[in-house]
């Protein structure tokens, strides 16, 4: 798809960028190296000499991903205010950027999580720590409530991280099926009714 654009001549950056929007919408083993050659308006010689190998350019995309578009879950939980606000906000952020136009629908980083055949297995864990480190920035959030009595001391935080991580990564696999953004805020907003302490 023509995401992005293409740039006149090699850019390192924009290149990438490309190449991330490609393997966003397709996924790591369908999108081949001519595809991504021709797509960033390189040769594949460049591409390798540039890049490395598919793993290495897939893996770089990811963390351009991560930091840039994908981003918004970790600024977000980074605002004031308290833990159940934040995570309010970032389902409602989430809502609106899975649903984007202008990109590709769903997370690119839990889209990954399960596309690996046999043979892939290390690119599997390196995708596998990515999300871990987005589940572990969700329980420092929660731990951080906790220690300001923002969350009951009963409150298990490694089993919230999961639901709350669980849900977002089904309103992505919802988003990439065609839901509409109105659909993922509810499913954000009910899963929240599960807050510890928060009213039905």
């Amino acid at each position: 798809m023509g995401y992005g654009g293409r740039p006149r001549k090699f850019e390192r950056d924009g290149a990438l960028e490309t190449a991330m929007l490609l393997f966003w919408e397709h996924g790591f083993e369908q999108t081949g190296i001519d595809d991504l050659a021709k797509a960033m308006r390189i040769s594949t010689s460049s591409l390798y000499s540039t890049f490395g190998d598919k793993r290495q350019l897939f893996l770089e995309a990811l963390d351009l991903y991560r930091s840039g578009r994908g981003g918004y879950t970790k600024t977000t939980l980074e605002v004031g205010g308290s833990a159940l606000d934040s995570f309010r906000r970032l389902f409602e952020t989430a809502a609106r950027e899975l649903t984007r136009g202008d990109q590709p629908r769903g997370c690119m980083l839990t889209l990954s999580l399960p596309t690996f055949s046999q043979g892939l297995e290390e690119l599997q864990v390196e995708v596998s720590r990515r999300r871990a480190e987005s589940l572990d920035g969700f329980r420092k959030r929660l731990a951080r409530a906790k220690r300001e009595k923002d969350l009951p001391p009963f409150v298990d935080v490694n089993l919230l991280a999961s639901f709350l991580m669980t849900t977002l990564m089904g309103m992505s696999l919802q988003a990439r099926s065609g839901a509409s953004r109105s659909h993922l805020l509810k499913i954000g907003e009910l899963a929240l009714q599960a807050w510890p302490g928060a009213r039905p």
